[in-house]
């Protein structure tokens, strides 16, 4: 078992943790691992993985968890905090061999009490759909690994599909898939869809549709990780070359970029109401980037080692009517936080939706999320309306997120702002948190990539109509008047060029893309806590509980304050 320091390490390890809601408790007979509870020997294997579904059965019961160990698989029910765990009776279990699970999603949408489709990535490269309740195999993908040899490091169904999912490779491409379709029995000839700076789209040609419909090429090294926004409308990447890439999914364009203070970046997620990402990785920092801004709004550092999971806690994140104060917002975006307030953990699309109203009350926006890492350390975050709205002074007298350095620059006057029409001089940071314009008028429509759009082959993404390059046109303008320069959309037959440009680390420091640490606000953990003996590999945000898990085999179940109820094991 690997602590560091020695014997008396050990004994730090942390089982309860007080923050502002109260105390935090690890529930022992909560715990999930392989039946035998042997600490897992994770030498060279791939890092421990959870994921979750609720089947929305009757019985009050219905969630269920999927966790890779070694080459194992294990499908239980989960109980959270009001059983004790029973490792005995795994619904399903799988062993694999000459290959190892690396990550794995459940299709929400399908799920039901007889039936559930998880999609599952492999070390080698192929992608199994099966059914842990039927304990059916339905289809495997990329089986002979002519798509693409490398390691699978995420693999997601693309939100409000049954059939579509995408699937990211250590190789740096990304790959469209529909379970409906086959992959095809010789390697796949590609045509170039479309490309930019450090990326490219091809489609897959063929005289019938076949897997993979689409091949994204994106930046140099390793796509470590990418996560849908809540609307389902954006794709965020990050990739071992340091960078964030947060792209528009149908279109196929690329929003905005930011680049790690150094080394790749691990893991990204959205809050969820898709305002704000997050990224961790190399450099020990999370890194809090605007995407309405396009700009690194904080960083925080509180890790000693390398930041391999970021999640947003939809549960705590608040919302309190404040005394009234200057606000530059505009009227949606207060509206907006209302409902976020009201609504919580609900369904974040309908929330993004409420955009004309006009009723405007001050609020005051508190973002919690978390981090873990290799150092075997959870800490949590908030993110304050000192960080989201700095051009406020008034603000700062009354935050509760603790700034670490009292040299930064006072708000309004950072040394990489930009100066945006209508922004009074000296130039503030830029102050909204709304979506572009040319992503919000679409909010009628899903726009989707989805199962039609695709099923006829790759029209919608081939022909683009007038309009949408009136919108695309529309929102180059708009990026031009913020921190990150837009991306031509013109494909090129260039194929060289398409990720051959390399950024020097040098040339991005104290530019929009990765701010020198001084010029924007760095925050300090409210908790940072060691809480295994092995680096952290997950962290999940529940209702009534906090998930985490560590490279020796154990999903720890963390009780939320008042959620705890006393059971019998």
């Amino acid at each position: 078992m690997a602590t560091e320091g020695g014997g008396k390490e050990m004994n730090e390890i942390k089982t309860q943790f007080t923050t502002r809601e109260g105390l935090y408790k690890l529930l022992p007979h909560s715990e999930y691992s392989r039946p035998n509870r042997v600490p897992f020997n994770s030498q060279g294997s791939n890092p421990v993985r959870v994921s979750f579904v609720n089947l929305n059965d009757q019985s009050g019961n219905g969630d269920r968890l999927c966790f890779n160990v070694g080459r194992e698989l294990y499908f239980y029910i989960y109980k959270g905090v009001r059983k004790a765990a029973d490792l005995s009776k795994p619904i399903d279990k799988r062993i694999y061999k000459g290959t190892q699970p690396t990550c794995h999603d459940f299709n929400h949408l399908t799920a039901t009490a007889e039936s559930v489709s998880l999609l599952v990535g492999f070390s080698a490269g192929q992608v199994q759909l099966i059914d842990p309740i039927k304990k059916e195999t339905s289809k495997l993908f990329n089986e002979e690994r002519l798509i693409d040899k490398s390691r699978v490091t995420c693999v997601k169904w693309v939100p409000g599909s049954e059939s579509l999912f995408l699937v990211a490779h250590s190789s740096g491409n990304m790959y469209l898939y529909n379970v409906e379709h086959a992959c095809g029995t010789t390697a796949p000839h590609y045509q170039l869809l479309k490309q930019g700076e450090s990326f490219a789209v091809h489609t897959c040609k063929s005289k019938s549709t076949r897997n993979p419909l689409l091949k994204w090429t994106v930046g140099e090294g390793a796509l470590n990780e990418f996560a849908f926004s809540p609307d389902g409308k954006f794709l965020a990447c990050v990739s071992q070359d340091g960078f964030l890439r947060v792209f528009n999914f149908d279109s196929v364009e690329l929003h905005g970029t930011m680049k790690s203070y150094f080394g790749g970046l691990l893991c990204v997620c959205w809050s969820p109401d898709g305002k704000y990402v997050v990224t961790g990785g190399e450099d020990d920092l999370v890194t809090v980037w605007s995407f309405g801004d396009c700009r690194v709004i904080a960083r925080g550092h509180g890790h000693k080692s390398w930041v391999s999971v970021v999640a947003f806690d939809p549960y705590t994140t608040s919302v309190d009517e404040s005394d009234p104060m200057e606000l530059s917002g505009s009227d949606e975006d207060f509206q907006d936080l209302l409902h976020f307030g009201r609504d919580r953990a609900n369904s974040t699309q309908s929330r993004l939706s409420k955009r004309n109203s006009t009723e405007s009350r001050p609020v005051s926006v508190t973002y919690r999320f978390g981090s873990v890492g290799q150092d075997t350390q959870l800490c949590l975050w908030d993110l304050t309306e000192d960080i989201l709205f700095p051009h406020q002074p008034l603000s700062r007298a009354r935050t509760h997120t603790n700034v670490m350095n009292a040299t930064s620059p006072p708000a309004g006057s950072t040394g990489n702002s930009v100066t945006t029409p209508g922004n009074s001089v000296p130039p503030s940071l830029p102050r909204s948190n709304s979506l572009p314009h040319s992503a919000v008028s679409s909010t009628g429509s899903k726009g989707s990539i989805a199962d039609g759009a695709i099923a006829s082959g790759v029209s919608k993404f081939a022909t683009l109509s007038l309009h949408d390059r009136k919108d695309r046109h529309h929102e180059k303008d708009h990026k031009r008047n913020h921190s990150m320069g837009h991306i031509s959309s013109k494909s090129s037959d260039k194929l060289n060029l398409v990720t051959k440009t390399k950024t020097d680390p040098a040339k991005t420091l104290g530019t929009p893309l990765c701010p020198r640490m001084e010029d924007v606000p760095l925050l300090e953990p409210l908790i940072c806590k060691k809480i295994a003996h092995e680096r952290l590999t997950v962290l999940i945000f529940l209702e009534d509980c906090i998930v985490t898990a560590c490279q020796e085999g154990f999903i720890c179940t963390w009780g939320r304050p008042g959620k705890v109820v006393s059971f019998n094991p």
